[in-house]
């Protein structure tokens, strides 16, 4: 399943990230934050809005907030 469809609060792994679908600023910034294959990951909170933009994900000690389809080129699968 992709990171957006992860329920709340379910630790997942990483197992592929399509770079190919981000801005190569954007996937550099994501992969300095730690976001790449073999993470583990939850989502901590959704969005309010209709989109539930932006994503809110727990990976180590730090919450990083990034967008719908950033998370849609994620892949993950729950622990």
């Amino acid at each position: 399943m992709t990171l957006d469809l992860l329920p709340l609060e379910i630790r997942a792994r990483i197992v592929a990230v399509d770079w190919t679908r981000l801005v190569p600023e954007e996937a550099q910034r994501l992969q300095a934050l730690g976001v790449d294959q073999g993470a583990t990951v939850s989502v901590a909170h959704r969005g309010i809005f209709a989109g539930q933009d932006p994503i809110a994900l727990s990976i180590g000690r730090m919450t990083v907030a990034l967008r719908r389809v950033h998370a849609q080129a994620i892949e993950v699968e729950a622990l």
